[in-house]
């Protein structure tokens, strides 16, 4: 199953690309080697959603073959002065081409999720996300909620059980999928101000990360 770290815990985990080598719970142990570096290619095969439209999402492959990131340039839900209903809301599923080695399969261990958020005091923010590989059943959605007053970077990370990680098929090419949602409430807020949670980032400073667990599939 699922289980969510807590702010603090995150903050202490989080891997940039290409910087560290990863926590010991995103590797599922002595056996879980990854495939030898330069092997693996991640395109994004299709995006859909009002948090991202074609082209405003990019994946990253880390050097080592431990983790890829997924970074968004358009993800932002927003509520108070000045927006549309529709703007409290924002999804995005996106289908990734994940290419690996012969020989090799993968799950994701552990997710962590970052972004701004700027809610007014009684406004309320939410993110949450599952994902699945395509024609197997989806992961549960986890919420991670926020509570106004708030203004800064926000950081979440949702960790699989080893027993209960869900690998691609072997010898079968399938998509994975993410789903993400961001919602922003601020109907008990001062209406004269604007809330708003963010998942995106124009440099690229601010992106989700995914960590592999690798298996070696049986020989046939």
């Amino acid at each position: 199953m699922f289980r969510t770290l807590g702010v603090g815990a995150v903050a202490a985990a989080l891997v940039l690309i290409g910087s560290a080598a990863p926590s010991s719970a995103a590797r599922g142990g002595d056996d879980d080697v990854p495939p030898p570096t330069g092997k693996i290619t991640i395109t994004v095969a299709t995006v859909n959603g009002s948090g991202c439209r074609p082209g405003s999402a990019k994946v990253a492959v880390a050097p080592d073959n431990t983790a890829f990131t997924v970074t968004y340039s358009e993800y932002l839900a927003q509520a108070g002065k000045d927006s549309k209903p529709t703007d409290g809301r924002k999804n995005c599923q996106i289908a990734l081409d994940v290419h690996v080695p012969q020989g090799f399969t993968y799950a994701i261990a552990r997710a962590d999720y970052r972004g701004y958020a700027s809610l007014a005091a009684k406004a309320t923010g939410l993110e949450q996300a599952g994902y699945y590989f395509q024609g197997s059943q989806q992961t549960a959605r986890l919420s991670h909620r926020f509570a106004g007053p708030y203004d800064g970077n926000w950081q979440t990370s949702d960790e699989t059980d080893l027993d209960a990680r869900v690998y691609a098929p072997c010898g079968e090419q399938r998509y994975f999928n993410i789903n993400t949602e961001l919602r922003v409430d601020a109907k008990n807020a001062d209406p004269a101000l604007t809330s708003y949670m963010a998942m995106d980032s124009t440099d690229g400073s601010i992106n989700t990360l995914y960590h592999f667990a690798w298996k070696k599939c049986p020989k046939r």
